[in-house]
């Protein structure tokens, strides 16, 4: 037999006319009349096959089997009322095992992951880095962050906020190869390309996409950004990356960037959640806290 939720109601309504040993006494106590309270108990007579109480004009007595099945219904409804008392205690403190997936390059999101972590440290995180689509739900993520539009219609999304490209190489590199002028004078350098794992295919530089030159051929790939960007910072060529991850190189004056103003494309980061009108805890507060704080990240 399925449990409904008229069910639950059912069985609260047996346990407190059990209790008073009256229909009118558990109505006061639910608001309802002593009609309802025994279409309510007839209705679980019928889906249990079993007579709770013999009835009369003026009493009511729980049977035999009344008795049996009392015990286990005061049971139920404890553990409801368990269950109701720890979402309570979650919302007030959100805990629990949240798994989550990540881009492949998690340079911008650890720092912010780490700061969640110290605010929520009840929270235990299972961190999935990867650079495959992931079935959300199927999989038992409970967030995801991508690039990209989201398309599952069974996910809820934010955007999280925009990002730039640049192309970047090192000081040195520069010097010893020179500076190209256009985007036509990429096919004579070294280039750092990205490659996904899964397919082996080499990701476009968006930046060359329209046709304007043709693509240069990879030096050296990676699946993924971090040995790139690294690469770019030991003079092995020119990348094509998020400017989140290059600005803490160039800052340093570890990269220089080139071809400045020519890289017109623009990425976006979205989180993505199993949908539901009543998230969990642990999720909202994620949610919450990655939107706030990777926008202002981006936006530096």
């Amino acid at each position: 037999m399925r449990v409904q939720v008229e069910s639950i109601a059912a069985i609260q309504a047996f346990v407190l006319a059990a209790e008073k040993r009256s229909f009118k006494l558990a109505g006061q106590t639910m608001g309802l009349t002593p009609s309802a309270i025994g279409k309510a108990i007839q209705k679980l007579e019928e889906q249990l096959s079993v007579q709770l109480f013999h009835r009369s004009t003026r009493s009511i007595a729980i049977t035999d089997e009344g008795t049996l099945v009392l015990d286990r219904c005061r049971r139920i409804l404890s553990e409801i009322e368990a269950a109701q008392a720890e979402v309570s205690n979650a919302r007030a403190a959100p805990q629990g095992r949240l798994k989550i997936g990540l881009p492949v390059e998690p340079t911008l999101l650890l720092p912010v992951i780490t700061a969640f972590h110290e605010a929520y440290p009840n929270i235990q995180l299972d961190l999935d880095i990867n650079d495959r689509f992931v079935d959300v739900i199927d999989e038992g993520f409970d967030a995801v962050i991508r690039s990209g539009a989201p398309a599952d219609s069974r996910l809820r999304h934010r955007k999280l906020g925009e990002f730039g490209w640049s192309f970047v190489a090192s000081p040195g590199y520069v010097e010893r190869s020179g500076v190209p002028e256009s985007l036509a004078d990429l096919a004579g350098h070294a280039c750092l390309r990205q490659r996904l794992a899964e397919t082996g295919r080499l990701l476009p530089w968006p930046a060359l996409a329209n046709g304007e030159a043709s693509l240069p051929d990879a030096t050296i790939t990676a699946t993924m950004m971090e040995p790139l960007l690294e690469l770019a910072i030991r003079g092995r060529g020119i990348a094509h990356l998020p400017d989140f991850a290059v600005r803490p190189s160039m800052e340093k004056g570890l990269l220089v960037e080139l071809l400045p103003g020519m890289v017109q494309e623009t990425g976006a980061l979205h989180i993505l959640w199993p949908a539901s009108q009543y998230p969990l805890p642990k999720v909202r507060v994620f949610v919450d806290f990655m939107s706030t704080h990777v926008a202002r990240w981006l936006q530096r």
